[in-house]
């Protein structure tokens, strides 16, 4: 699928002072925030940018210090986790 964006001509002169593709800055851009959301799975943020491989996705996402959203349920535990830490 083609997807095509109407950015107006001052913004996309700023975004193309910062970065020589924009539509891939873009197309990143959306993968991070996917990610993040938990929107698209790792697997997916791969096919979307065209990655070789799984490490390709991952280094890619740390770059970007992409990291899903904790769920409630890991919040509680790593809460419960810290309370019963003893500190020396």
């Amino acid at each position: 699928m083609t997807l095509t964006l109407n950015i107006p001509d001052p913004v996309l002169r700023r975004l193309q002072s910062l970065c020589t593709d924009v539509p891939r800055a873009v197309l990143e851009g959306f993968a991070v925030e996917s990610y993040r959301t938990g929107t698209l799975s790792r697997a997916e943020i791969g096919d979307l940018l065209g990655h070789t491989s799984s490490w390709d996705t991952q280094a890619f996402l740390a770059e970007h210090h992409a990291w899903p959203a904790p769920t409630l349920e890991e919040v509680i535990s790593d809460i419960a986790s810290l309370h019963n830490t003893r500190l020396p």
